[in-house]
């Protein structure tokens, strides 16, 4: 049994739709529709601040301006007969984003709100980016949210100096130190808080004596193994010992004589790769059967088909996640419906993500002036993840909110 996989926006039926958007890109105002609601954030995660209701309550009229910035490419688009998935993939990414959002506007602006919706092709290209900066009408908006590329942001926000307004990267989980924007909004939480969130959570419930980090020897596993490294040490104030083994094709002896056979044994997985991790996890699965293991995975696991949920299940594999929906909740169910009869299409993982985005930041941007200066005073629990801030130096606001999977009855369950 292979991991589940998210539902996806059918490419074919996102064709005309582009048509459509075309006429879209000089900015519409929100028709009224019968709202979806959403619930707020219950009890604070990785936060101490108090919980916030966003439930919209009208003071006065006033229209606000959010402009959308996102890759339609239409100027690449090929809609002949020709035309592969390939060529519409980011087209399905800014259409499902974009249908998610307009849809949470239109029920905040049910509930007495106005909105002027601004659409802007950033082509995906970076230097297109930079010069919608200099955009008069993109400028002047209340709220800009994208690009959704990491070099696109940058490019943006390098051009956006001196403008003192929120900005959103409403899709990348790029480090928000990469850009030094004060009024950055990172809503899709960095690797470096899953890592630190594994670390809390091996710390305070698994206890262990020593956990050992696996490398495939490249480089990029250090943003996941740095941060780990950091963290696992502040909390545990260094009493958890740390070993790390560069593994090469399943070899895992030199690690033997460490191994425990009565207690759980902590492995930290931060690799991606399919051969890599094909022989390392059967190479585990083998040590399994004397030395009881216990595996933590990178957060691309979770949507990666080539693993097997019963091998992970045997190893007691967790993963973390800071986007999964569940498709058995009533509010899901009732996004869904609208949805269906707003475009007469399937939600995409990118429109759920639109509606969270643009119910908050529209509620947000409506009701408190000074709501994008008090973040982290302001939770909020959507359909995809939950938003909890917390302010970084000179980069801005970060969600850090992520939650721990772990294989049960061959499927992902929440463990907290």
């Amino acid at each position: 049994m292979t991991l589940a996989q998210s539902h996806r926006l059918p490419s074919s039926g996102n064709k005309w739709i582009v048509f459509v958007l075309i006429g879209l890109v000089l900015g519409a105002c929100s028709p009224k529709l019968a709202p979806v609601t959403q619930k707020p954030v219950t009890k604070p995660v990785e936060s101490k601040t108090p919980d916030v209701k966003v439930t919209p309550k009208v003071v006065a009229v006033h229209t606000s301006t959010v402009s959308l910035i996102l890759p339609f490419e239409l100027n690449k688009l090929d809609l002949s007969s020709a035309a592969t998935s390939a060529n519409l993939s980011r087209a399905d990414l800014a259409v499902g984003y974009y249908q998610g959002f307009k849809l949470a506007l239109d029920s905040l602006t049910a509930q007495g709100y106005n909105f002027k919706l601004q659409v802007f092709d950033s082509n995906g290209d970076d230097s297109q980016a930079h010069s919608l900066a200099g955009n008069t009408k993109l400028r002047t908006s209340d709220l800009i949210v994208g690009p959704v590329f990491p070099e696109g942001i940058k490019a943006f926000s390098t051009a956006m100096h001196g403008i003192n307004k929120p900005l959103i990267s409403p899709l990348s989980p790029a480090a928000p130190a990469e850009f030094k924007n004060n009024n950055l909004v990172t809503i899709e939480p960095p690797l470096e808080y899953h890592a630190w969130r594994i670390a809390r959570y091996i710390k305070e419930r698994l206890r262990p004596v020593k956990v050992f980090v696996l490398k495939s020897g490249y480089s990029d596993e250090n943003k996941y193994i740095l941060p780990f490294k950091k963290a696992i040490d502040s909390l545990s104030r260094k009493r958890i010992q740390v070993v790390y083994l560069t593994v090469t094709k399943g070899n895992l002896s030199a690690i033997i004589p460490q191994l425990s056979t009565s207690a759980q044994n902590i492995f930290i997985v931060p690799a991606t790769d399919q051969t890599f991790l094909a022989v390392t996890l059967a190479a585990l699965d083998k040590l399994n059967k004397t030395y009881p293991v216990t595996v933590f995975g990178h957060p691309n696991w979770y949507k990666s088909s080539f693993l097997q949920a019963t091998l992970l299940q045997r190893l007691k594999t967790y993963i973390t996640v800071s986007d999964k929906v569940d498709y058995n909740d009533d509010e899901t169910k009732q996004f869904i419906k609208a949805y269906r009869d707003a475009y007469h299409l399937e939600p995409s993982d990118y429109a759920i993500k639109g509606f969270d985005d643009g119910y908050y930041l529209g509620t947000l941007l409506s009701t408190d002036t000074e709501a994008f200066k008090k973040l982290d005073k302001l939770n909020y629990l959507g359909l995809h993840n939950q938003f909890s801030f917390i302010k970084t130096g000179n980069a801005g606001w970060v969600n850090t909110h992520v939650s721990i999977y772990q294989y049960q009855n061959f499927e992902l369950k929440p463990v907290e």
